[in-house]
This record gives structure tokens, sequence and C-alpha cells, in this order.
């Protein structure tokens, strides 16, 4: 396995390893352009039809694909070559930013083009993620499996500090088209690095070749029996349901409650993103210190305080701390629970147990920042979300105290 020297040591010792620094950078400007793709169509739909409604159901088509397609996109990344089958998957995204390009500098983009369009791209997603996850486990070895999936995580929130920032500069200076146009560009830094990777285990084939069915029953079987993916799946779930809309609710928060506006929307976003970026780098040394799964325990009790501090923030410099805080302990939550799925799943099964833990989370996302809106117009911001995350500590505790039966399955 091809290094990199300079990095085998501290908390970024994952990008020693030359594949998956390459996945890693790839991903990491793909994302970029995402995120740009992602605010030039949200302008677009919001200055089109006036409505935040229409802006947020556009953003959830593209979560939607994956209550239906997870499975089978971790069944298939388990059935081909990876590599292969990453680059089929992102050529379709390419082509489909190409297109949207095209629609925008011909004045034919509308917003049913955009619904359709994102609703396709959420399904290539939907097929890409597990394949990333389980290429990124075989790239890596096992005791550097943690760190390099929070730098996976740590791309991303870059992504989401820096796309924003390019993509007002784009749309400033040259228009929509431009930013969806530097999205089509951004998607060769995938191709590229996966043309790059050399090791043996990014060209690694599957064993073996099962029937789709049977593989993704073989996977959903393991996840069912093994405890402690059991545990981390269902704990996904939950934080999905009951935390992460606090990611979709910022606006209304920044709005309703603080009384902001759009800068101050950015500026907790932008918080949360920081937040998380430096716990991905900086979390390394106390992993070591106190052993994967006392970190990972710490982490599930805190997201709970955390999330409730932030709901019950009374001014936005308070609520600009509490979330930076939160977006780094949400983000050692999450990865600490994807890296108890994938060091407890055998090298076959890897995308397919990604894919449902994908699933799960999204399913609990989709519920709960649904669930947790509606009932916030009725009852009130405040008392909904953080009586909910209060709840997920209370689940939290008690899952603790039923030590033998409870956390300890989370076994890493």
């Amino acid at each position: 396995m091809a290094t990199f020297p300079f990095f085998r040591s501290g908390s970024a010792r994952a990008l020693s390893h030359r594949d998956f620094t390459l996945l890693w950078l790839g991903t990491l400007v793909s994302n970029i352009g995402t995120w740009m793709e992602s605010v030039a169509l949200g302008v677009y739909v919001t200055q089109v039809t006036g409505q935040a409604a229409w802006t947020g159901g556009v953003a959830a088509l593209t979560h939607l694909p994956s209550l239906v397609l997870a499975p089978l996109g971790g069944a298939l990344a388990d059935r081909f070559d990876r590599r292969t089958f990453m680059a089929v998957c992102v050529c379709a995204q390419a082509l489909l930013a190409a297109l949207l390009t095209v629609l925008a500098s011909t004045g034919h983009l509308s917003v049913p083009w955009v619904a359709a369009i994102s609703l396709l791209n959420g399904a290539f997603s939907t097929l890409v993620i597990p394949c990333a996850t389980a290429l990124t486990v075989a790239v890596v070895p096992k005791e550097d499996l943690h760190n390099a999936l929070s730098l996976d995580s740590a791309q991303f929130n870059l992504g989401r500090i820096i796309g924003p920032v390019l993509a007002a500069l784009v749309l400033t200076k040259v228009g929509i088209a431009g930013a969806l146009f530097v999205n089509t560009l951004s998607f060769l830094a995938v191709l590229l690095a996966l043309a790059g990777m050399r090791g043996a285990a990014a060209n690694a084939l599957p064993p073996k070749v099962e029937a789709l069915w049977a593989g993704i029953m073989r996977g959903v079987r393991l996840a069912w029996t093994d405890p402690g993916i059991a545990l981390a799946l269902g704990s996904g779930a939950l934080v999905g349901l009951l935390i992460s809309p606090f990611v979709g609710l910022v606006p209304v928060f920044a709005l309703k409650v603080l009384g902001g506006d759009a800068t101050t929307t950015s500026l907790l976003l932008t918080a949360q993103g920081t937040g998380a970026v430096i716990a991905a780098f900086g979390s390394g040394a106390l992993v070591a210190r106190m052993g994967r799964r006392a970190f990972l325990e710490t982490a599930l009790l805190l997201v709970g305080l955390c999330s409730a501090a932030y709901w019950l923030s009374p001014t936005l410099p308070v609520a600009l701390v509490t979330l930076f805080i939160l977006g780094a302990v949400y983000l050692v939550a999450f990865t600490g629970l994807k890296t108890v799925c994938q060091a407890r799943t055998p090298p076959e099964l890897q995308a397919r147990v990604s894919s449902l833990f994908l699933l799960l989370v999204n399913a609990g996302y989709i519920l709960g920042v649904w669930g947790q809106g509606a009932l916030s117009d009725r009852v009130g911001v405040r008392p909904i979300t953080a009586g909910c995350a209060l709840l997920f500590f209370g689940i939290v505790v008690g899952m603790r105290t039923l030590r033998s039966r409870g956390l300890a399955a989370l076994g890493i």
C-alpha cells in the first residue's frame, strides 16, 4: 500500500495512504461543486416561485431516493468492481450537471426541470455513497479507519463552507449557468482520483457473485444478528430523527426565533461546518487516549445536551458558540457509529451495511425534519426541538445504564 510519510502521525494520518488521499481530494473538489449547485438552484427556485416551501421541497427530493435505492446501491457496490461502479455513477451525475448547465445557458431552465434532475441526482448519489465508504475502508488499515471516516466527514463540511462562498462569487459575476458549469467540471476530480488509485485493495473484485436480492438480504441478516451493528444502525436512525433536523431547520431558527436574516443563517451554517472540520482533524488524539467505545459513548451523551443548548440559545452569539460545539460533537457521534458498522463487517458486505446506515439515517431525518417543523408551527420551535434533543439524551442515559445489554454492544 503506497503511503505519504508526511502524514504518518497526527490527526490526519489516514492521508498517509496514497489511494485514500486521492479519493479524499477528488471527493472534496466534487463536494465543493455540489454545494455550489445546491446554492445556485436554491436561489433560482426561491426567485422564481417566491415560496420557501418549493425551495425545501426541491431540496428534499435529493434524499427521497435513498429510502428505496440505498440497499440496492450497497448490493451493487459489493457485486462489481467498486472503482468502476463509482466511476459510472459519477459520470451519470456529471451528465445531469451538464444538462442543467445547458438548460440555464439557453434560458430553458424551469422548476420542473430542477425537480426532476434533483430527484435523479439523488438516486445516483444514493448509489455512490455506500460504494465510496466501502472503497475508503478497503484502502486504509483497520487502525486508521476511524481517522479516515473522520477526514471523510471533514471534507464534506469543508465543501459546506467553501462551496456557498464560491457560489456567491460566481453567481454575482457570471450567473447561475457559471455555477452549474463549475459543478460539472468538479466531477472530473473524482474520475481522475479513481483512475490514479493503484493499491490492490482498490482494484480487488468481489470474491463471489450472488443473486441481487440474496445479496441484499445477506447484508440485512448481518445487521440484524450482530448486536454492535444493529445498535449502531438504530442509534443512527435516532440521531437522524431527533438531532439531525437542526441542519434543515437552521433558517427557521435564524429567522423565526432569533429574528435574523439570510446573513444570520449563513453565520450559523458556517459555525456548524467549522466545528465539524476542527473535530474531524482534532479528534484523533482523544480517540487514542479514551478508546473508541468510550469516546463514542461520550459523544452520544453530549450530542443531545449540545443540541438542546443550541435550541435554547437566547442570542445569536450564544447560538454560534453552541452550534459550533454541536457541529463538532455531531460529527464525532456519526463518525463513531459508521466506524462500528464498518469495523464489524466483513469486507464483502461493507457497502451493503453502509447503505443500510444511509437508509436509516435519511429515513429518520426526513421524518424528523418534517415532523419537528410541523409541530414547531403549532407549539413553538424551542419546546419541540429542545424536547427532542433531551429525549435523545434520556434514551442514551437509559442505554448506558443497561450496560450489559446496551451501549456495551458498541465494541470496537
